[in-house]
């Protein structure tokens, strides 16, 4: 893009999605309802690990910092998605969108990693049962939570940096309701070419190599779980992970499509609705599917309400 004579711009419109007054109030509805109950339902979560020391384990402690990074992964972007549905006119300044476009992208990594790492633990469960106390110690499992979030952090950070240099002379509309990548593309009026490349082997880097650790850790359970002569044993050994692998079908089902792609295919429309997928409704069916088909989070959760319900007929009385 050429920016002579152009002015530089200090912050972008969010177009969101609907000029309609009455399609956009509904929509807020729907969205601050989701987003509500993905609050509530990986907050839920959360307690109940830290509540229960039977569910202190590797598993529910990956369980845990997933939820923990749901909140803030659909946090980084839900408040404006609502604010576009309020208002006509929803701004935000050039550092600010940067910075959501770091946290957002960083977040997203640190899915990535963190599903092939629960993969990993599964992996070791079934495959390794005899030899898992030691492989996946407590000490271990820390390691690997750590490693999740600061691999995550770091993956985007150099797009970020070059994104930070690039002139924004107008026009200034971003047809999304948060800051994605290439709608920022869009609107710079610098040459884009090494940061577009960069950004796009990026992410093509974490979620495809995330994607087929976590594959190649299923093709051996599905391959062990096979070998066991019990049919009983064959479902106990699936139900321990089929939670997990329904949850990385979802995600990774929306954000391949999303962005494992060239940057010229982006469509604006189909990746807003896209994007509402991965930012909202994956939040919220992630817990919905931990706590409906694990039974020792539905037995911890019974636990604790038996407890407070005795405290509080104790304090009666």
């Amino acid at each position: 893009m050429d920016g002579t004579n152009q002015t530089a711009v200090t912050e972008f419109i969010f177009l969101g999605f609907s000029s309609v007054l009455y399609l956009r109030l509904t929509l807020f509805v729907i969205f601050l309802t989701v987003y509500l109950l993905s609050l509530m339902g990986n907050t839920l979560i959360i307690f109940i690990v830290l509540m229960d020391v039977a569910l202190q384990t590797p598993m529910y402690i990956f369980l845990g910092n997933l939820s923990f990074l749901e909140i803030w992964y659909t946090t980084a972007t839900v408040p404006k998605l609502l604010a576009t549905c309020l208002a006509q006119v929803v701004t935000i300044s050039v550092f600010g969108c940067i910075t959501q476009y770091y946290f957002f992208f960083s977040m997203g990594a640190t899915e990535c990693i963190l599903l092939a790492v629960m993969a990993y633990d599964r992996y070791l469960a079934i495959c390794s049962p005899l030899r898992y106390s030691l492989l996946m110690s407590l000490r271990v499992c820390l390691q690997f939570s750590a490693g999740s979030w600061i691999g995550g952090f770091i993956a985007p950070l150099l797009p970020t940096i070059l994104i930070s240099h690039l002139s924004f002379c107008g026009p200034q509309k971003i047809n999304h309701f948060f800051c994605d990548s290439d709608p920022i593309f869009k609107l710079s009026c610098s040459d884009t070419f090494l940061v577009e490349a960069l950004g796009y082997t990026c992410t093509s880097v974490v979620i495809l190599s995330s994607f087929l650790l976590t594959m190649f850790s299923y093709g051996y359970i599905v391959v062990t779980i096979i070998k066991l002569s019990s049919q009983k044993a064959q479902r106990k050994a699936f139900s321990t992970c089929a939670s997990h692998l329904t949850v990385v079908t979802i995600y990774y089902g929306t954000i391949i499509f999303a962005y494992v792609r060239p940057p010229a295919k982006y469509n604006f429309t189909i990746g807003k609705v896209i994007s509402v997928f991965y930012c909202v409704v994956t939040p919220l069916v992630n817990p919905l599917i931990y706590t409906l088909r694990n039974k020792d989070v539905k037995k911890a959760f019974r636990k604790i309400l038996t407890r407070k319900r005795l405290l509080l007929t104790r304090k009666m009385q």
